[in-house]
């Protein structure tokens, strides 16, 4: 039976873009306010807990981005299948995906729990910072196989083309989150296992949640059988080929992003790094919207091969990224007109204050960055969305990495510009990049289209 998404992935594809893309926006904003709320929480136990949390994140961001990647995965090859109009081999995406979430998350579940004291150990985490990690990681490590789960779910309904179920599933397990929070935390007198159990009931509450509707409701497009599952290479394969480069990429970012770090120290010290934060999370969080028109350019795109319909491949691709550029320009044009503004809520403290000139500053040049970000983003996502997990990896290696470090470096270390270079590094390392990649975007479509 057809559902009302597999029929919008069928249909046009500009009002797939708009109708797949809201909810996502949706899920992305709530889920970024849960990250600033959570900090807000465990900021109250003081430094040493805060530290903890900043210690544990980037191995955990290590998992998170496998789980993302291994959903981007699924969502594209189920996407590919329902354009291809194969249910059964849509049905046996979702089995596999699932497997292999469940594979997955059990193996990171138990490496982590044996190397996590030691590799923190490594990283000379002080005593005190050590403890406090020990406790929220070694709560948080069991929810991994969960959040697994729940990121390959949500691909699979994403690549069916219902991004609302994912929409509740990503908002109640973050929105829960943000009031279990102090519950835990402050009432309950738990302290930093407080904020670790909130983590872990808000997942399981979506893990519920998920496995209410392809198990027991079965409203779904595909049909997940566990009796008589089998794994089957070939679509093992097809998943990973998308997913593995997608976690590369992510991870990617990461490392660009402590690299960068270390500029901005070495350009202005304290000051440097404590602009770059702040300055960063506002033009992260300018770039929520994106992320989730992104989410939908992988399924339509995904939709449009399988279909072997260039043209509305070719549609659902430049609609998206003229859809992203408004906003784009919408959100550049009020940092630049508000920074001032912007920044004082930033800054409303005495030891703040010291930074306030330089973060407007920071804000009105790194604001150019973002109508760049449609075309290198939305370009990666059709790669996902048409097989191509290698060309959509490298585009991101090359934003982030290459580009953005490089010019970065050039301005900071050999033009001597100081903390603006940092700035102006990241603004024409992506404005390369994002010429770059659109190019090979539009003869990718090209070539598309010759074979099909």
């Amino acid at each position: 039976m057809e559902t009302k998404g597999v029929k919008l992935l069928q249909g046009d594809p500009k009002r797939a873009i708009v109708k797949l893309s809201i909810p996502m926006i949706f899920a992305m904003l709530v889920q970024t306010m849960y990250n600033l709320v959570d900090g807000i929480w465990v900021a109250g136990l003081g430094p040493a807990a805060l530290a903890a949390i900043g210690a544990f994140f980037p191995i955990f961001m290590i998992i998170i981005s496998l789980a993302s990647g291994l959903g981007v995965g699924a969502s594209s090859v189920i996407a590919r299948k329902i354009g291809e109009k194969n249910k059964n081999e849509a049905d046996k995406a979702a089995v596999n995906s699932l497997a292999i979430a469940v594979i997955f998350g059990l193996t990171f579940m138990i490496v982590s729990l044996a190397l996590i004291k030691p590799v923190l150990e490594v990283l000379g985490t002080s005593k005190e910072v050590l403890d406090e990690t020990l406790k929220y990681a070694y709560i948080v490590i069991f929810s991994i196989p969960l959040l697994m789960f729940n990121n390959v779910s949500n691909g699979i309904l994403r690549g069916e083309g219902d991004a609302k179920k994912a929409m509740y599933a990503i908002s109640i397990g973050s929105i829960l989150n943000i009031f279990l929070d102090p519950l835990f935390i402050y009432t309950f007198k738990l302290g930093i296992k407080g904020a670790a159990y909130a983590t872990v009931f808000s997942i399981l509450v979506s893990a519920i949640l998920i496995v209410f509707w392809l198990f027991i409701k079965k409203d779904t497009y595909v049909s997940i059988h566990i009796k008589g599952m089998k794994l089957e290479a070939k679509i093992i394969n097809d998943i990973l080929r998308v997913g593995i480069p997608s976690s590369i990429a992510q991870i990617a970012m990461s490392v660009a992003m402590f690299v960068l770090n270390v500029f901005a120290v070495k350009a202005g010290k304290d000051l440097g790094i404590a602009v770059f934060t702040s300055a960063w999370r506002i033009i992260n969080f300018g770039t929520v919207p994106l992320i989730g028109i992104a989410t939908a350019v992988t399924s339509v795109t995904g939709a449009a091969f399988g279909q072997r319909d260039a043209k509305k491949l070719k549609t659902a691709y430049l609609y998206a990224i003229r859809f992203g550029e408004i906003i784009s320009l919408v959100v550049m044009s009020s940092i630049l007109i508000f920074a001032n503004y912007i920044a004082k809520a930033f800054t409303y403290s005495e030891n703040g204050a010291q930074i306030y000139s330089e973060l407007v500053n920071a804000l009105r040049i790194l604001s150019l960055f973002l109508p760049g970000v449609p075309f290198g983003m939305f370009t990666s996502s059709m790669f996902q969305g048409t097989g191509y997990g290698i060309r959509s990896m490298i585009v991101s290696i090359n934003r982030t990495i290459i580009m953005q470090v490089l010019f970065s470096y050039l301005y900071v270390f050999v033009f001597n510009i100081g903390l603006n270079g940092v700035w102006w590094g990241i603004v024409t390392g992506n404005a390369i990049s994002a010429a770059i990649t659109f190019t090979w975007g539009i003869f990718t479509v090209k070539n598309i289209k010759r074979k099909f």
